[in-house]
């Protein structure tokens, strides 16, 4: 006899972490948390606090959000960091260019961290920092590129899809695919199995 495994629940309206976890055979149901980014990364800012941190920070918040007694859920942020600088996804297609400008021919870290709470209580997290490196692409190239993805940029935090026309964006890329889009799922896969919410 099987023993009762518990919900997943995903507390993120990013449709990318969805894909990701359903893609991989993991059932979740999706519950987006409301919570006030921008003043969390601002005191963080204030308070010295490094970014890895502020980023699980963030996705313990979520988590957090949701209550719903024996689920366990996950919750997942992530923070672009170019030599001392914090970025946040573009307003707008100007603040997306201006973006890719500021990044072309140089490194950036991401820092992608995910929690899993379960009855209010954070059980797990991991922090991956992949590393990106952006080529110093054209003027040329960029306008062709911003014509081609348009909005679509609006919804990543480094203004640029890895999955899509952004890989030629770079030179050099480090660390898990899935961890750059969102979600560090290999390390999230081995604790829900250890968990006993997928077969192990």
């Amino acid at each position: 006899m099987f023993e009762t495994r518990p919900r997943l629940i995903l507390a993120s309206a990013s449709p990318t972490r969805r894909a990701l976890l359903e893609a991989a055979g993991v059932p979740v149901e999706i519950r987006p948390a409301a919570v006030d980014e921008e003043s969390i990364k601002h005191a963080a800012r204030a308070e010295d606090v490094a970014p890895e941190q502020t980023a699980l920070l963030l996705a313990d918040i979520k988590a957090k959000r949701i209550r719903e007694p024996d689920a366990l859920i996950i919750g997942a942020d992530q923070l672009l960091v170019c030599e001392g600088t914090w970025f946040d996804k573009p307003a707008d297609l100007a603040a997306a260019e201006a973006q890719l400008r500021a990044l072309r021919g140089r490194t950036h870290t991401l820092h992608t961290a995910v929690a899993c709470v379960r009855d209010g209580t954070r059980i797990w997290q991991h922090v991956a920092t992949p590393r990106l490196t952006m080529r110093d692409f054209s003027d040329a190239f960029l306008e062709s590129y911003l014509r081609a993805e348009g909005e679509a940029l609006l919804g990543s935090v480094g203004a640029y899809r890895i999955e899509g026309p952004g890989i030629q964006l770079f030179d050099a890329i480090e660390g898990e695919h899935s961890a750059i889009l969102g979600l560090p799922l290999l390390p999230l896969l081995g604790f829900l199995r250890q968990h006993g919410a997928l077969i192990s």
